[in-house]
Order: C-alpha cells, then structure tokens, then sequence
C-alpha cells in the first residue's frame, strides 16, 4: 500500500510538488493517520446514512410503519386519513389509527368514529352516543322506507308475542301519530280501560319520563311489564285535560275475534244485523271466526258488520284465509317482488260467510292485513267499506334474524289489491266517508257503527244531518294489502 505525498520535482523546482509513494517502515504500510482520517470519513458517511434510514424507517409516521412493514415482511397498514394540523406541527397527533385488515368498504366510517373519539370537542356527547345504532339508524333512515327497521332482540320478543295472541302489559292498542303516542284503544275489561285510558289519548309520560322522540317499539318496550306491577302515564285527552293515570299490569289475553252488541243512532239494541271485532289476524283468527258465524247463521242473521278500525294486521296466511271465508274463489291479493315478479293469493272455493251482506268498517289504523281483507271483499263486490281511508301499508316484510339476536324487519316486496290497486302510501278509501269527531267515542257517538246499520238496514241518508263529515258513496281509487304487524301495537 503507498501513500501520496508532495516531492520536488526532478528540475530542481522546489515550488512545484508531486505526491509520491512514501515507504513506511520495512515493508512498506499505511500511516496512523491515513488511517485515522479514513475511519472519521466512514463513521461520518455511516452517520449521515443512520439519520436518513432511522427518519424512514424508524419514524413513528405513517410513512414509517409502511416501510417498516414491508421491511420486515408483514403487509403494509392502512395510512389513515389526514385531518386539520396541530398548530405544533405534530403530524403524528393528526393521524388516525386503523387496525390493518379493515378492507370493507365501511373502513371510512371506522376512521371517522377513530376522528370522533378522539378529537370531538365535547367527548363527553359521542361517548353518550351508540354509534353503531345511529350508523345503522342512518342507513336506514337514507332508504327512506318506513317498513324497514332494525330492532333488538326484546323488542322482537314482545312483537312476536302479539302475533301469539297475549302477552303482559295494559291492555291498549298504540299507534305513532305525527310523532305522539297515541291510544288507538283499550281493549274491553282490560287494566288500562278500567284505569280510565279512552281511544284517543296522548302518552306524554311514562314513569316521569318524557316520551317525546320514542319510537312505537320503545313506547310498547316501556309500557309492557311483568304482572301486577304498576307504570305511571301522563295522557292528555281528546279535550286537552292532562291527566295521571296508574295502570297496574295483568296477563292480557286478546281474541283476535269479537262478537259484540251493539246500538243504534237512537240506543236501541241491534238483533237483526251482526257485529264481529278482528282486532288482528293470528293463527287463531279464522277458528275463532267460523265459531262466530256458526252462532250468526244459527240466530238467523243475514246481515254483518265487520269490524277492522285500528287492526294492524298479522300474519299474511292468517288474512287470506279469514278474508277467503267471505268470498267464493278469486285473487285475494297480489305481490310484487323486487325483480317485478307477480305472486297471486287466491281463494279456494267456499266460505262460511258466503250468504251475508257485509260493511267493513275502517280507518285510519286500518293496516296490512286490515286492508288486504277490505280491498279484496269491495273489488270482489262482496262488501262496502264506510269509515276514513286506512293507513296504507302495502309493503311485504320479513324478520332476517342477525348474529347478536336482533332482526332487520326488511321490505322484499309490495302488494297489489286483486284490482292491480297500489296500497302503499295510498291506503284503502272507503265507499261512504264518515269521520268520527274527536269527542266522538268519549260521548259514546260511534257515528260510522251507526251509518253501518242503516246502510244495511236501507235507512242510510247521504244528505242527513248528523254533525259529521258524510259523502255520497264513492268511486273506489285504492285497494291493498299487507304483512307484519307494524303499524298498530299493543301494549
């Protein structure tokens, strides 16, 4: 090995130098401090490298961990995204955590419940918050189909066990009006109509908790309770008194059919005309009604009122065959799936209520089934329907069960009246309009029972005065159906 060094030239000029080997020792080597300078020349090179290498790869960015990953063989992580910079320019404070692996295409609204949680300014406010409910809520919400919900799995068990027939509460049957918890009626006999609850009533409060903002389910999901205990409601009648009222809750067992007297306009008992309740369509439905025909026909009786005000419906099987005991053959009902399939319900040949001449009395709860009997009877000509256009539920839904025990009620198809009427949104008019005044049922003035009788009695004058809204019979515009009881509950 040589090193360079300056010597004098071979002309003698001593101001000219070349670098010329020099020997070192015997044989010749590098000097101490060639080697000195040429260990400072790689430590700074290694150094400058090390500060370079340690900024990528063992930075603490998100520009770090991916190279680290790919250094070490793992997969790459997600680079979140990039929120406002912190005034102290700490770029590591403004980036969000995802765990690797999230590829769904949910993963944005991870690292925005990841932005919430930790930069929201009142903490306190999204901790209060179930995010995944008010995800879910607003991708429902988006869909805009009131007959798609989501609930969890007590509210399922309570919804089921209307569809069975009884269940532990007060006795009342609900609806959700322009926001309010309305009582669309207490059953007969029950806790809450021997408490003083009437048809009518606005739920302000149950147990000093405001219901303002409750859903129908919450509303039933509160209001129910186990046997002989007491629930405390704050109602405000049809003539704007607020009153208290303590209900103390029983086993409720509800008929779904009803044989019950009934007067006329003047208070003289009714013994030439039937009357039948369906409250709603269960698998006891049509039993219950053949016994009750079987007792019409056996006390001579041609003529028969059929009752489906406030009915939310039921089971879909139940409807077409309670409604099939009235008519002799033909389309009960048609349904349209989302791919524009057709699905008609027919009729089978037969029925037990064959001979009568039938009114169907409805309104404005009249729901699903409710309607499907009533649009099928009045296209068919088997019946006229005197009350208030119904609720327009025309929509099939299923429960599809979910891994935690809740169910998406979700909407697979619309029904259509055997006249290719649209139900839904549209609701079933009635042949005579009669709407009842709100003190109505307080008075004990069921005004559409009334013009029921004498329409059937052939006593029925459109141009009467009786102080309420009646019409002359008119042209049938809607017709329809319906399927899980969601309109109307009980509680």
């Amino acid at each position: 090995m040589s090193e360079l060094r300056w010597e004098p030239p071979s002309s003698g000029d001593s101001d000219q130098r070349a670098f010329v080997p020099e020997p070192g020792g015997a044989g010749g080597g590098p000097s101490r401090w060639s080697i000195l300078l040429l260990v400072f020349v790689m430590i700074g090179a290694a150094f400058a490298l090390g500060v370079g290498a340690m900024r990528v790869i063992n930075a603490e960015d998100d520009y770090g961990r991916l190279l680290r990953s790919s250094r070490d063989g793992s997969s790459p992580g997600a680079i979140p995204a990039v929120v406002q910079p912190s005034d102290d320019g700490d770029e590591d404070d403004d980036a969000v955590a995802v765990p690797d692996g999230r590829l769904s295409r949910f993963a944005l609204l991870d690292e925005i419940v990841e932005v919430l949680d930790k930069d929201f300014v009142e903490p306190a406010r999204f901790e209060a918050l179930d995010a995944r409910q008010a995800a879910i809520d607003g991708i429902l919400t988006a869909l805009d189909d009131p007959h798609t919900v989501f609930i969890d799995a007590e509210r399922y068990r309570l919804a089921s066990e209307d569809i069975g027939g009884s269940f532990e509460g007060i006795g009342a049957t609900v609806n959700s009006v322009d926001g309010a918890i309305v009582i669309v009626r207490p059953f007969r006999n029950s806790p809450a109509q021997q408490a003083g609850i009437r048809p009518g009533d606005i739920i302000l409060e149950v147990d000093g908790e405001s219901t303002e903002g409750w859903s129908l389910e919450q509303a039933v999901a509160v209001i129910r309770g186990p046997k002989g205990t007491d629930v405390e409601l704050l109602v405000r009648h049809s003539d704007g008194e607020e009153e208290l009222i303590v209900v103390t809750r029983d086993r409720i067992v509800v008929p779904s059919v009803e044989s019950l007297p009934i007067s006329d306009r003047s208070g003289n008992p009714v013994a030439d005309i039937g009357y039948i309740l369906i409250a709603q369509f269960t698998e006891e439905t049509r039993g219950e009604l053949l016994e009750l025909l079987d007792a019409a026909r056996n006390a001579g009786l041609e003529k028969l009122i059929v009752d489906v005000r406030g009915n939310p419906g039921g089971l879909l099987r139940a409807t077409v065959e309670t409604t099939g005991e009235f008519m002799d053959e033909g389309v009960v009902l048609r349904q349209i799936n989302r791919d524009g399939e057709e699905e008609v319900f027919n009729d089978r040949a037969g029925g037990a209520g064959l001979d009568l001449e039938l009114v169907i009395l409805i309104n404005e709860h009249s729901a699903s089934g409710a309607e499907v009997m009533a649009a099928a009877l009045r296209d068919h000509g088997r019946a006229v329907l005197i009350g208030v256009t119904t609720t327009g539920k025309g929509t099939v839904n299923v429960p599809r069960r979910l891994s935690d025990g809740s169910v998406l009620y979700v909407s697979i198809a619309r029904y259509l009246t055997p006249n290719n009427a649209q139900v839904e949104g549209v609701g079933i008019a009635p042949d005579i309009e009669i709407a009842i005044p709100d003190t109505g049922f307080e008075a004990g003035q069921d005004i559409q029972l009334y013009v029921a009788i004498e329409y059937l009695r052939g006593e029925y004058n459109p141009s009467g005065s009786s102080g309420t809204s009646e019409s002359e019979p008119q042209e049938v515009t809607s017709d329809d159906q319906g399927s899980q009881p969601q309109a109307d509950s009980e509680e």
